[in-house]
């Protein structure tokens, strides 16, 4: 019979590994051509998988919550037409094994240069079972690269009382981590505390458990605080202009180019215009290296319809003019709305900015997403009593004031350069011409 080998996709390139997150056929089920087979999770964002041939699915090589390498095969069809009879999907056979493409040997890592690499599922086995960090990198990985796998950190536990935890090398410097939703993060250089036993729960109360995206939010918020000293800066602008020049133009502008017109790129153009200023604002830190990044990628902090956060990047934002900005704004937040995000949507940021505004609120203090320096937050546009000076003296005006905050890395971004970055993005978009073409 024919059969085809369905394989793990590569889902950007950073992704090296996805966990199964649930199949949608089982062996002896028909299949079309890009029916959706499996859904998997990244790092980065929950994706679905298409069948890459029509026929009848005769094994599956992985099940529920295992952590795939990209280009593994994890499914195979028979193509024929003709059913065939296959185990249900169990740990590998030996045979499933030959198969199976064998990951490349464990390449030196050194744990001290902030290289290594622990996807979320490790994490959080390690954490459930109290395997601090300098613990976990005593363990010797498995898996492409050396990364410590599922299997590893599970057989380590398992042994862990036979013998005294082997000693880790002293890391003084942070260790790479990947997290949700949001680019790849520099973790804490501390060890992460076991946790604690439910504490008793009494009274009126419901218990909701969090759900996968939420736990990674959480650590990726957690990590970012304990990684960088935050510091924010505040200011508002004055964005008259900008309200009237938008009311006057958004019809026009969406009957010419079927594209609504909303704030957010123009608040990423004048930003992309003020990170030409101040390039130091675009850059990451490695141990005792800043890396300065010579693309400019602006993630947006977007809704999704859990309520949960996410932020897709627009690559090479300085390239792009205002519709250029507009298409790609729209479009990832549809695509959040529809859970359609692929992995690749949310890799690469380079900067970061949120909206608060959106919910209600005046300003917000937001956490850095790692392992950028700074993450820039405009508050909501209101009506304020506004002293402006003119030729013929002060007056009071009502104006469309704004308040926009600026957290940032301090070991990198001092105050001076902080606070100038923002105050230059607020100059930007006063200066906003109201004449502008469209």
């Amino acid at each position: 019979m024919a059969t085809v080998d369905l394989v793990m996709p590569k889902m950007g390139e950073s992704i090296m590994e996805a966990t199964v997150l649930k199949w949608y056929k089982q062996p002896g089920d028909q299949v079309r051509m890009d029916e959706t087979l499996l859904d998997i999770a990244t790092d980065k964002v929950d994706s679905e998988v298409p069948s890459t041939a029509a026929g009848t699915i005769v094994e599956l090589l992985y099940k529920v919550n295992d952590v795939v390498p990209v280009g593994a095969v994890i499914a195979r069809i028979n193509t024929g037409g003709v059913p065939a009879a296959a185990p249900a999907p169990a740990a590998a056979t030996a045979q499933q094994q030959a198969i199976v493409p064998q990951p490349m040997p464990p390449a030196v890592v050194n744990a001290g240069n902030g290289s290594k690499f622990y996807s979320p599922l490790v994490l959080n086995i390690a954490g459930k079972e109290g395997v601090g960090m300098a613990e976990l990198e005593s363990i010797a990985g498995t898996g492409n690269e050396g990364r410590v796998t599922k299997k590893d950190i599970l057989n380590y536990v398992a042994n862990r009382g036979a013998a005294a935890p082997q000693q880790a090398t002293p890391a003084p410097e942070p260790v790479v981590y990947q997290a949700q939703a949001m680019p790849e993060v520099h973790s804490a250089p501390v060890a992460a505390a076991p946790k604690a036993a439910p504490a008793p729960i009494s009274g009126n109360v419901e218990i909701i458990e969090m759900d996968r995206m939420r736990k990674l939010i959480a650590d990726h918020m957690v990590r970012s605080v304990a990684t960088s000293p935050h510091v924010t800066s505040f200011t508002e602008a004055d964005v008259t202009n900008i309200v009237r020049w938008r009311d006057k133009v958004k019809g026009g502008f969406e009957q010419k180019y079927g594209e609504k017109l909303t704030y957010t790129p123009i608040f990423i153009e004048a930003i992309v215009k003020c990170i030409r200023k101040f390039p130091m604002i675009n850059c990451s830190v490695d141990g005792d290296r800043i890396i300065l990044k010579k693309d400019y990628n602006i993630g947006m902090a977007t809704a999704l319809p859990s309520g949960n956060l996410i932020v897709p990047v627009i690559k090479n934002a300085d390239t792009r003019n205002l519709l250029g900005l507009t298409k790609e704004v729209n479009g990832f937040a549809a695509a959040a709305r529809a859970n359609r995000l692929k992995a690749d949507d949310t890799q690469g940021g380079t900067f970061t900015v949120t909206n608060v505004g959106t919910f209600g609120s005046l300003m917000g203090t937001p956490i850095i997403n790692q392992p950028q320096v700074a993450i820039l937050a405009v508050g909501a546009i209101k009506k304020r009593p506004m002293v402006l000076e003119t030729a013929e003296g002060d007056v009071i005006a009502i104006r469309m004031m704004m308040y926009l905050s600026l957290s940032y890395d301090h070991r990198v971004v001092d105050g001076s350069l902080g606070a100038s970055f923002l105050t230059a993005v607020a100059n930007e978009l006063e200066a906003f011409d109201p004449n502008r073409a469209y």
